[in-house]
């Protein structure tokens, strides 16, 4: 009779951990797909070569920064996933060498440094999605001449920091910026920008946009005038600026309308406000 109910205890603990697990975890796996990586199947093989689980101790009043990273995220071959981290996650995590990928969503990191990243220059995308990030120090990404996507949304951002030359998807949407905390030159060098998201933030003016840009989101800041030269340019009538073809202004004040000849360089018109 003792013998089946530490059995049984056993296999209700069992039972209860992996629901915890998997609970926690859910959401990485629909991420991870979309590198093509299968988080199930290897969590799996760890399981079969009795690798330890995510569980250690800690000590009372600990955060996330007292464990290995590996311990606390999913790390596999160049990628670590860290969403919704528990215990608190409230810091930059410790990165293996050599990684491409970061995914840190939905914590509750509050400030990115210049010693964060370190000599991890192999990083291509990083995505600080549903933090609670309020300032990033200068030079924070100057090390990462290979990042191409860089997702900072929903936030609490005043202001940009300088970014990676080689950007090619910037996302800032649902911050607190105000056109004082952009530099006329934020998005100058970025040459390669294509994607530029920075919807739903305080914005009063529309920044200087490189031409190789597609996509631009403004929607819903507080815009209320745009120039000739916002898109176009005033010292030359014949100028057709060739990549951008989507503009989202709706949710501003501007009345574009009033300003036809800010779009004859567009081969679309932004959408927006027109009376």
């Amino acid at each position: 009779m003792l013998i089946s109910a530490v059995i049984l205890a056993s296999w209700v603990l069992s039972a209860s951990g992996a629901h915890y697990h998997n609970h926690r975890h859910h959401r990485l796996e629909d991420v991870a797909l979309t590198e093509g990586i299968d988080i199930r199947a290897q969590r799996n093989k760890r399981a079969a070569a009795d690798t330890p689980d995510d569980s250690s101790p800690m000590a009372p009043g600990g955060d996330a920064s007292d464990l290995p990273t590996c311990l606390l995220c999913v790390c596999l071959t160049g990628s670590v996933y860290c969403e919704e981290v528990d215990p608190d996650m409230t810091s930059v995590p410790a990165l293996p060498k050599e990684t491409n990928y970061l995914y840190a969503r939905y914590n509750k990191i509050k400030k990115i440094t210049a010693k964060d990243f370190g000599d991890i220059v192999t990083l291509k995308r990083i995505d600080f999605t549903g933090n609670i990030i309020s300032e990033i120090e200068d030079g924070a990404f100057a090390k990462l001449t290979m990042l191409e996507e860089l997702s900072l949304g929903e936030n609490q951002l005043v202001k940009l920091p300088m970014l990676p030359t080689k950007l090619i998807s910037f996302n800032a949407n649902h911050n607190k910026l105000k056109t004082k905390g952009v530099k006329a030159n934020a998005f100058k060098k970025l040459n390669k920008l294509i994607h530029l998201y920075l919807a739903h933030n305080e914005l009063e003016a529309v920044p200087l946009i490189p031409e190789t840009v597609r996509t631009l989101h403004l929607q819903n800041n507080n815009i209320s005038s745009v120039t000739v030269d916002t898109f176009c340019k005033s010292n030359d009538t014949y100028y057709i600026r060739p990549n951008m073809n989507e503009i989202r202004m709706d949710g501003n004040p501007v009345i574009l309308s009033q300003y036809p000849n800010s779009f004859i360089c567009l081969q679309s018109l932004p959408i927006g406000r027109y009376q």
